[in-house]
């Protein structure tokens, strides 16, 4: 599989790590990156994939990246990133892994993409995250009736260059504190790199309007904790998940890294699970 990414921070370099480990290794990678970064980025890319691959490629923009004719883009950049490379890369064709879930709260955007998709027959595929039971969440979803409360409990460096700084003293804070409580929309617009697993149990579930928010600042935590409650005609069930946070990274769970792993690797070999 030719595989191309989207950003070459913590999330793409754990990624290529965990392929290599895994055994799975692309025929070709390209990295979109931003605009002037692409020497830097050249430069830790023979290092970090040279043993995953004898093919890579470094380009600065959606046209780059697609005349490396990739089978697959898996985006982990940012908000931005999404709205200004994948309506392209969608139209052209070719599948998309969007691990920034949180952008699909811009409504308008979220229409664009959809459109996109539509026209290059092409999929965006949202993968779980940090968080679990998405699948189950899903399939209740048609049944209607869905109730939906997300609770995100980060330590409170977490939370560092956030609108929670305005309201909470984050570097002196000595006792759990819930500094936000709206809708999904709100928060995933409101804490774009904070508050993705709130997009996807909207986008599977009940809607970003429906599906409620807390966010939580707390010392003692034990990593970046994230449960939700779900009732609905046809079953109720609660979830929690302690994530240990990515190295170099407080705001991104590891795990969310493994969850795009599965997405290549469901690409990548015979069977799907």
């Amino acid at each position: 599989m030719r595989l191309g990414l989207i950003g070459y921070g913590n999330i793409a370099t754990t990624l290529l790590g965990l392929l290599e480990r895994t055994g799975l290794h692309p025929a070709h990678l390209s990295v979109l990156a931003r605009p002037g970064n692409a020497p830097a980025v050249r430069a830790r890319l023979a290092a970090d994939a040279a043993a995953l691959t004898r093919s890579a490629t470094v380009v600065e923009d959606a046209a780059g990246l697609l005349r490396t004719a990739p089978d697959l883009v898996v985006e982990c950049a940012s908000h931005s990133a999404v709205a200004a490379h994948l309506p392209a890369i969608l139209r052209a064709g070719v599948d998309v892994v969007q691990v920034s879930v949180g952008a699909m709260s811009d409504a308008a955007l979220e229409a664009d993409l959809r459109a996109a998709a539509t026209e290059g027959g092409a999929r965006i595929v949202l993968p779980a995250g940090a968080v679990g039971g998405i699948d189950l969440l899903a399939a209740l979803a048609p049944a209607g009736g869905l109730e939906v409360i997300y609770r995100g409990s980060k330590p409170p460096r977490a939370w560092a260059g956030t609108p929670a700084e305005a309201v909470l003293d984050l570097d002196g804070l000595t006792e759990r504190r819930v500094f936000f409580q709206g809708s999904a929309r709100e928060a995933a617009r409101d804490y774009p790199k904070n508050a993705n697993v709130a997009a996807t149990l909207a986008l599977a579930g009940a809607g970003f309007e429906v599906t409620r928010v807390e966010l939580i600042a707390d010392p003692s935590a034990p990593g970046n904790v994230h449960s939700y409650e779900v009732r609905s005609p046809v079953a109720n069930y609660r979830m929690e998940i302690e994530n240990l946070p990515s190295a170099g990274n407080a705001k991104t769970s590891v795990s969310t890294v493994y969850s795009v792993l599965r997405e290549v690797r469901n690409r990548m070999e015979v069977v799907a699970i």
